[in-house]
This record gives C-alpha cells, sequence and structure tokens, in this order.
C-alpha cells in the first residue's frame, strides 16, 4: 500500500509505517488517538492521509518541521519516518495524546522528533515548514504561529505551511485570515472516496501581520 503510493521509501521505512498501524490500534483501545470509526483504515485514512503533503512539497534535509495540535502524531510521526533528515517539533495541549507520540517514537526508534505537552504559543524557536491536521480555522491557526516562521523580509518562507483540510470553504478561511494560499485537491495524487473533499491548503508567503 505505501509503496504503491510513495516508491521512493526505503523497506525500513514501509516497516515502521506497517508497525505504527498496529500500535495505533494498540494505543486506541486505551485512548482515543484517533476516531474509532477509523481505525480500521488507520493506513488509509490517517497515516497515508498524512504522507500525502510530501506530494505538495518534498522536504528539504535538515530543515525543521512544526507539528501543531500533533493529537496522537499525525501528521508528525509518517512524516518523520518518511523524512529522517528533518528535524521535526510536535506539540499538543492534551498530555495523554504527547504520551503516545512519546512511546511510539521510543518503540520505533524515531530519533529525529521531540515532542511537547504545551500550547504552540510557548514554544521557542523558528521553523522551515509548518504541518497541521485539521486543527483549526487559518485565522486561528496563524496568530499561533507568529514569530516562529523562518522567511526573508517579504514573509516568503524557505519551505512553507501545509495544513490538511476538508471541505468546501477553505477560501473563504483564508479570506477571513487576510491570508493568501493555495488549495490543493488530494484527488489529484490518489483516488478513492475518503480523500474526494480532502484538500492541502499551502501557504509560501505569509501576511504582513503574521510575521
Amino acid at each position: 500500500m505505501y509503496q504503491e503510493h510513495f516508491p521512493q521509501l526505503s523497506e525500513n521505512q514501509i516497516e515502521k509505517l506497517v508497525r505504527l498501524e498496529a500500535l495505533y490500534q494498540e494505543w486506541n483501545s486505551k485512548i482515543n488517538v484517533v476516531s474509532r470509526k477509523d481505525i480500521d483504515n488507520i493506513g488509509e485514512r490517517h497515516i497515508i492521509h498524512s504522507l500525502l503533503i510530501s506530494k505538495v512539497y518534498d522536504f528539504e534535509a535538515g530543515f525543521k518541521v512544526l507539528d501543531i495540535g500533533t493529537g496522537g502524531g499525525l501528521p508528525g510521526i509518517p512524516l518523520a519516518i518518511m523524512y529522517p533528515e528533518c528535524q521535526f517539533t510536535l506539540v499538543d495541549s492534551i498530555k495523554k495524546k504527547i504520551t503516545v507520540v512519546r512511546e511510539i517514537c521510543e518503540e520505533l526508534k524515531i530519533e529525529n522528533v521531540t515532542a511537547y505537552h504545551e500550547r504552540v504559543e510557548n514554544i521557542d524557536g523558528k521553523f522551515e515548514i509548518i504541518v497541521s491536521r485539521a486543527v483549526a480555522r487559518v485565522a486561528k491557526l496563524l496568530p499561533w504561529i507568529k514569530g516562529k516562521t523562518k522567511k526573508d523580509t517579504h514573509g516568503v518562507m524557505p519551505g512553507g505551511i501545509y495544513l490538511l483540510k476538508g471541505g468546501d470553504e477553505l477560501q473563504e478561511e483564508l479570506n477571513e485570515a487576510q491570508q493568501a494560499g493555495e488549495i490543493i485537491d488530494l484527488p489529484k495524487f490518489i483516488q478513492g472516496d475518503f480523500f474526494e473533499t480532502k484538500k492541502v491548503v499551502a501557504i509560501k508567503k505569509l501576511g504582513r501581520q503574521y510575521f
């Protein structure tokens, strides 16, 4: 399944993604990491969905990546497996979900992830790439990352902001935030009922209100 959609993955990476599925199923029996109705489709609806950001932008080695509201590690953990030469900071305000992230990374020996039980506003550092998966409206999310993005004097980021979202109101969200961005339909890259309404909102240049 993973090789079909992401042929650049090594056997070791695919093995880790398959083990990740099992670990999510195990943890979901204890706490609600992902929706219970999705757990039998964890590979497609959560792991592959997370990895589809790579179809929009191929992360550069050495980049620092911030995952806002990561929950149980999505999209951060699958992307960290795909991009071992990037450093990932995963943040969530719910302690038990960050515990899951840490336990999974230890089990899979994922060494390029640091996880924080914290509000993202309180995280130090600057990042080339910021990712998030259906956490908040764009106008609510962008102020959280003010001062945390690496960019030039025109607000252009070396990597960008990539938000996995769904629905038909995403341009409305960008307008509400007074922020330009590109809305990319995921069915360009993958077929299936689940992905029909799924999109990536890609932001390369921040409005000055978010500098």
